[in-house]
């Protein structure tokens, strides 16, 4: 239940409601699960899916080029990739309802470290307010102007794919080559192949924007439930765009965690499904269009350890001048900036979750940690404590829980909120 010593917390993203399907973290899961873990459906059906891909999109003349020119199992300082999921449901499977135009609700860098043994997964809040450079659409021509301060989701809108990767390397100071643009389709065959993902809540979820009722408990969501999961805001948290993030990462975790350990890796039906779904319902940077490109990434992550697999939001506060809104915390944004940059390692040890998510305990109050699967160097044991009263997005965090850090890892501060794929967390409602 919310702490009621806690300041109010501003309900970020309160806009007048853009009808249905806002969020497409559901597809990035897809996308995460499928393309960076399961390297052997990768390796077998890139060829063939990619043959039949919608469309590709292209990014700036010095991403094309890197992209082009590097294998991105070697690319010096780690490699880049932004998924994107659009708000558009133009073609979707509820279409008789479209939505004009499209926004990037849904943004999440992946880095992935030189040495193949981090992933860090860094969400991006779509209500946050950041510069974003002169764009083109690529499919009206229409050019908008440079703007020192604009809301982060309007970025797809202004120039489309290479729009919001130009605007992510702005404000990081990273080189994002490779790209994809994700539709919401994709989470109902996602799930259903995986015969759902088992996710835990703590406080009932009760949402009438989505349609989603939740005891609290377990559940094994599939299909439409799986979406509504992701896409609720309302019921979850504090009912804000950065509660939602959480919240998904509660599911993203669950999913990596179903997909590394439970024999999904070895059925090859189950993989076809996987790898169809995924890929076909992505738009991809011409770079990452390429078989070479994702059998390449699918190997250099085959056996990472979940434990190594980091979601982290970006570090924001609350805007002084729109409460609706939030800008960027520069001295967290900074640090994390420099860890990216220089491909350190980096753990979550004194971090806690998020809005709308709080670490599994066991009867006897210990925080859980599931076995991680894959090859970990050298971790580490360390308390996990959470905060209060921070406008960056503060969570729960009881217990001892099992570092991500391995020896030499460099801890992010503890305002940055999030935690590795090997943690069982769950949801917390706001019935």
């Amino acid at each position: 239940m919310p702490d009621a010593t806690r300041r109010p917390l501003a309900r970020h993203g309160r806009l007048p409601r853009r009808r249905g399907w806002t969020t497409l973290a559901s597809i990035v899961a897809s996308a995460l699960a499928v393309v960076l873990v399961s390297g052997t459906s990768v390796a077998a059906i890139a060829g063939a899916q990619l043959a039949t891909a919608p469309q590709t999109v292209k990014l700036s003349t010095d991403d094309q080029s890197t992209a082009k020119t590097a294998d991105i199992t070697a690319i010096k300082g780690g490699a880049n990739i932004l998924l994107i999921g659009s708000d558009t449901r133009v073609g979707q499977f509820d279409s008789a309802d479209d939505v004009d135009g499209a926004r990037n609700d849904v943004t999440m860098l992946i880095h992935i470290s030189q040495d193949h043994t981090q992933l860090t997964a860094i969400s991006f809040p779509r209500d946050l307010m950041v510069p974003i450079p002169a764009c083109t659409n690529p499919e009206t021509g229409t050019t908008y102007p440079a703007a020192a301060s604009a809301q982060f989701n309007t970025a797809l809108g202004n120039g489309g794919v290479s729009c919001v990767v130009d605007t992510v390397e702005n404000l990081t100071g990273l080189s994002i080559p490779y790209a994809g643009l994700i539709t919401f389709d994709g989470v109902i065959e996602m799930s259903n192949a995986l015969g759902g993902v088992d996710v835990c809540v703590a406080e009932p979820i009760n949402d009438t924007y989505t349609g989603l009722h939740l005891t609290a408990g377990s559940h094994n969501l599939e299909g439409s439930d799986a979406l509504a999961f992701l896409r609720t805001r309302h019921g979850v948290g504090d009912g804000s765009d950065l509660a939602r993030i959480s919240s998904q990462q509660v599911f993203l975790s669950a999913l990596l965690r179903k997909v590394t350990s439970d024999g999904t890796l070895s059925n090859p039906i189950t993989l076809y499904k996987l790898a169809g779904a995924a890929l076909s319902n992505m738009t991809l940077s011409d770079g990452l269009a390429q078989a070479r490109t994702l059998v390449g990434l699918a190997g250099a992550l085959r056996g990472m350890s979940t434990a190594n697999m980091l979601f982290v939001q970006y570090p924001v506060a609350d805007d002084p001048d729109d409460s609706a809104r939030v800008i960027v915390d520069q001295d967290a944004a900074h640090t994390l900036n420099v860890a990216l940059q220089s491909d350190q390692k980096t753990s979550l040890s004194d971090s806690s979750t998020g809005r709308a998510s709080e670490e599994s305990t066991d009867s006897s109050g210990t925080a859980t940690t599931a076995p991680s699967t894959g090859t970990s160097t050298g971790t580490s044991s360390g308390t996990s404590s959470g905060s209060t009263g921070s406008s960056t997005g503060t969570g729960t965090s009881s217990g001892t829980a099992t570092s991500t850090a391995t020896a030499s890892t460099t801890p992010l501060p503890s305002s940055i909120t999030g935690q590795s794929a090997s943690e069982e967390t769950c949801s917390v409602g706001n019935d």
